[in-house]
């Protein structure tokens, strides 16, 4: 099912004979092994030889390999360098502080730093929440993680994660204008996370949780809301919850069905899981049976950590037990966030009419989007390479930039709702089908909707 993208993207430069045949045999080697070519550029040419780069896709590291190889069995070709393109973007990081002023002469450093300063700071000491008015704070997020669950690659500790965070901090800049700092904490104590935060968020106008493991991430988020008097948001959990929602009530638009009348099974009860589900239920749905590697959540069952239980005492109105399979017979909707290859088309066919697959393992979903697609209506992946990519980019940027310009406290589930909200509504009635229930994360309308739904939420909360 994978297949070859810009993630494992190579430049190789080589030298190849003058011949007429020589650009054809490169791309037919390449092709062999199932690379795709990108880009053919002929650097140097001589009346011996030509120089080439070749820049190609593929699938993994092994196949980079397989396709050199390829190379370089051709006959008089000499593979002289490879180049990891996606490494290359990341040599010296992704970030660079810049200044907003200038400072072209001596009256430019009075103000900007002594003794002009000392007023800015005498203000803000006399009234705090002036800030969020003089000081980066009033655009400024912290991406905090201490690198236990770093994307599906588990727990390579801070250092490991700081490309994620950076590559964080990039998508927040580029799509909400939003300045955000990665924070690698070396600790995976609860305790010391939680404090190291509070001591950091005097700059900042919220904090960002990220790749942080379930089930400590729960705790450390609910005791950060209650201390700080800034929003909190764990992205793993919120984010991909808003943007399941928004694309939920695309697809139910698909195919003619309510939200309260339906059967979801959602397979995966972490973090992503958990929030899901509790964002799902402010919707009421008919019914929610969350699964995890146990089998169906139940009251009866032993053992449940605190989260659990919650998930087990608010859904499952029927008390059902079993397995996966068991949980998708007659279900509209199932939402995957936990392995892959659960199961196959026979199981899919087990569910309602129309049915909806929500599969977002990353890199490889629960099913095979294309067995999915044998009986389901709708099927969405977390892949690029997939219709109906569920990013979370389409949440985060939006929502920050929302609770920045409202100088927002907290952040709340009807903040929530309202970004899915205003994600689900970019698609225009025209333009929905199965094969696109979410805008682009390209699609320059969502943040801005985003964020002004979440400026009227916050409004709204202060109101009331």
């Amino acid at each position: 099912m994978p297949v070859p993208g810009p993630g494992y993207s190579i430049t190789v430069r080589l030298e190849a004979p003058p011949s007429a045949s020589a650009a054809g045999d490169l791309a037919s080697a390449v092709g062999r092994v199932g690379g795709v070519i990108t880009a053919f550029d002929v650097v140097e040419s001589h009346n011996d030889r030509v120089i080439v780069d070749i820049t190609c896709n593929a699938i993994s590291a092994n196949h980079v390999n397989d396709i050199t190889d390829a190379l370089a069995l051709l006959p008089g070709v000499t593979v002289r360098k490879i180049s990891d393109r996606t490494f290359l973007i990341h040599l010296g990081g992704k970030l660079e502080i810049a200044s907003k002023i200038a400072l072209r002469n001596r009256d430019d450093l009075s103000r900007a730093y002594t003794p002009g300063v000392a007023r800015v700071c005498q203000a803000i000491a006399a009234n705090p929440e002036d800030a969020r008015r003089l000081t980066i704070k009033r655009n400024t997020v912290a991406v905090v993680t201490d690198g236990s669950a770093v994307l599906g690659l588990g727990n390579l500790g801070p250092a490991a994660a700081l490309p994620v965070m950076e590559g964080k901090a990039v998508l927040f800049k580029k799509f909400a204008g939003v300045d955000a700092w990665p924070v690698c904490l070396d600790t995976q104590d609860t305790e010391e996370i939680i404090r190291a935060v509070e001591l950091i968020a005097p700059v900042y106008g919220g904090i960002n949780l990220e790749d942080i493991a379930a089930p400590r991430c729960f705790e450390i988020e609910a005791r950060l809301r209650e201390k700080l008097s800034i929003p909190v948001f764990h992205d793993d959990q919120h984010g991909t919850a808003i943007v399941v929602l928004a694309a939920l009530r695309n697809a139910l638009r698909v195919v003619g069905k309510e939200i309260t009348d339906t059967k979801i099974a959602v397979c995966g009860v972490g973090a992503a899981g958990s929030a899901i589900i509790r964002l799902l239920l402010k919707q009421k749905p008919g019914d929610i049976i969350a699964v995890d590697v146990d089998g169906i959540v139940h009251p009866g069952r032993e053992g449940m950590d605190p989260n659990l239980k919650w998930v087990a005492d608010n859904t499952n109105a029927g008390q059902v037990t079993g397995s996966l399979h068991d949980a998708l017979v007659g279900a509209d909707v199932f939402i995957g966030v936990s392995a892959p290859n659960l199961f196959g088309a026979e199981q899919v066919a087990t569910m309602a009419n129309d049915a909806i697959v929500f599969a977002l393992a990353n890199p490889d979903p629960e099913i095979d989007p294309l067995e999915a697609q044998q009986h389901a209506a709708v099927v969405a992946t977390g892949r690029s390479d997939y219709p109906n990519q569920i990013n979370n980019v389409l949440a985060f940027p939006g929502v920050f930039r929302g609770l920045l310009d409202a100088h927002a406290n907290s952040i709340t589930d009807d903040m929530l709702v309202a970004a899915a909200g205003a994600i689900a509504d970019v698609v225009a009635p025209e333009r929905l089908n199965a094969s696109f229930i979410v805008p682009s994360v390209f699609d320059t309308n969502v943040s801005p909707a985003v964020a002004e739904a979440v400026r009227k939420a916050a409004g709204s909360a202060v109101s009331g």
